[in-house]
C-alpha cells in the first residue's frame, strides 16, 4: 500500500510517500518551505516591487504570509484578495477590509495587476511534479493531510479559547490520541482550513484529516527508545506551536499548548514540569499568551509518574538544554525511524490505519521495527 503523508507546518511542509512494500528507509521523502512561507516570500517580492499583490485560492495557513501582507499594507501599497484567501487573515472580513484589504470576485481579482498569489495549504500537482522529476511513481492509495487549524471562531471568542475548546472536546469523547484523525464526513465543520485541504484531494481515494500537533506526538513513538516506554511525555516544538503531552500507550491523560516564540527554554521546562506533577491550570497556560492545559477525566487529581520526555520538533535544540537542567524525567531527542522532520509524517500514518481499517496492516509493520 501507497499512502501519501503531507505534514504542513508554518516553516516546512514535510511530505513522505510510504510505500509498504519494502523499508521505509526507501520511501520517498522531502522537507520543502511551507506554503505560508512561499507566498510570504512572493508578496515580500511585490512589496520590494512596489506592485499590488492580489490574493486568490482558499484558506490556508497565515503567520509568515500574514505578517509580509501586514508590511506590504505599511508600505502604503494596495492589496486585494477573493474571500475566501482573505479568511486566511482573519475569519471576520470586516477586519480584513479596516485593515485595508479590498475585497473582490474570483473573476475581478484574475484582472487586477499584481502580483497574484495563490493561496492553498496543500498543493498536489507540485508534490505530484517532484516526484516525477526522480521518476517516482506519484500514484497512491491513500492521503494523509496535517495542519494547525484555530477554527473559525465566533466574534466573542478568542482564537486561543476557541482552538482549547477543540481540543478538549476530542478528548472528552476519546482520549486517545488517534482521535484527532478525522474522515472527511466526521470533521468538525469550525475547522475550515482542515475542510480546505480536503477538498484540495483530487482522486476518490481514502483520505484523513489530522491536527498536525498530535501527529507529531504520535510520530515520536516510533523512535524505538520511546516505544520501549508504557509511559511517557512527548513534546512537540513547533516553529511556532508547542504541544505536550501525558500519555500511557497512546492515551492522553493531560496535555498543554502554547506558542514557541511567547515561552522561553526555561519558562517550558516549568510548564512541562507543572504539568507532570498535576498542578498545571489552564489559566496559568492562558495568561501567559498560551492556548490552554487540561487533565483527561479521572486524572484531574494528579497524575503517576512518566519514565521519559520524548522531543521532537524544529525548534527543539532551542529547548532542549533548560529540559535537561530542570530535574525532568529521562529527556529524549526523538527520531523515529532515524528523522525527526518527518514525525508528524509518521503520525499522521498512524491516525490514517486507525481511521481505514485496509491500511492497518501495512502501517502495522511501522511498529513492528522500532
Amino acid at each position: 500500500m501507497r499512502i501519501l503523508a503531507v505534514d504542513i507546518g508554518t516553516g516546512t511542509q514535510d511530505i513522505l510517500l510510504f510505500d509498504s512494500s519494502g523499508p521505509v528507509e526507501n520511501s520517498p521523502k522531502l522537507v520543502m518551505p511551507s506554503p505560508t512561507s512561499v507566498a510570504a516570500r512572493r508578496i515580500r517580492a511585490a512589496t520590494a516591487a512596489r506592485r499590488a499583490v492580489v490574493l486568490r485560492g482558499v484558506i490556508a495557513g497565515g503567520g509568515p504570509s500574514s505578517w509580509a501582507l501586514g508590511d506590504h499594507l505599511k508600505a502604503g501599497l494596495p492589496a486585494f484578495a477573493t474571500p475566501d484567501a482573505a479568511r486566511t487573515i482573519d475569519d471576520d472580513l470586516d477586519r480584513v477590509q479596516a485593515d485595508g484589504v479590498r475585497l473582490v470576485s474570483d473573476e475581478e481579482a484574475t484582472q487586477i495587476e499584481g502580483e497574484q498569489v495563490v493561496l492553498r495549504d496543500l498543493d498536489l500537482d507540485a508534490i505530484r511534479a517532484a516526484l516525477q522529476a526522480f521518476d517516482v511513481d506519484a500514484d497512491f492509495d491513500g492521503i494523509a493531510v496535517g495542519v494547525f487549524d484555530h477554527g473559525a471562531a465566533p466574534p466573542d471568542v478568542s482564537d486561543r479559547v476557541f482552538r482549547f475548546e477543540h481540543i478538549a472536546d476530542v478528548l472528552g469523547h476519546d482520549a486517545d490520541a488517534h482521535a484527532f484523525a478525522c474522515l472527511p464526513g466526521s470533521l468538525p465543520t469550525s475547522l475550515t482550513r482542515a475542510r480546505a485541504v480536503l477538498d484540495a484531494v483530487d482522486l476518490n481515494i481514502p483520505a484523513v484529516f489530522m491536527d498536525n500537533g498530535p501527529a507529531a506526538a504520535l510520530g515520536a513513538l516510533h523512535d524505538p527508545e520511546v516505544a520501549r516506554e508504557q509511559r511517557r511525555a512527548v513534546l512537540n516544538v513547533g516553529n511556532m506551536h508547542v504541544l505536550c503531552f501525558v500519555l500511557d500507550g497512546t492515551r492522553v491523560e493531560g496535555v498543554f499548548e502554547h506558542h514557541s516564540g511567547e515561552v522561553t527554554p526555561e519558562q517550558l521546562a516549568g510548564l512541562v514540569a507543572d504539568l507532570l506533577a498535576g498542578r498545571l491550570t489552564n489559566e496559568a497556560v492562558y495568561s501567559s499568551m498560551g492556548h490552554g492545559a487540561l487533565y483527561a477525566r479521572g486524572f484531574e487529581g494528579g497524575i503517576a509518574p512518566v519514565t521519559m520526555l520524548a522531543v521532537t520538533g524544529p525548534q527543539r535544540e532551542r529547548m532542549l538544554p533548560a529540559l535537561r537542567a530542570a530535574g525532568l524525567p529521562h529527556v529524549h531527542a526523538a527520531a523515529p525511524h532515524g528523522d525527526m522532520m518527518i514525525s508528524g509524517c509518521f503520525g499522521l500514518l498512524d491516525g490514517f490505519a486507525y481511521r481505514v481499517p485496509a491500511a492497518r496492516e501495512a502501517v502495522a509493520g511501522l511498529h513492528s521495527s522500532t
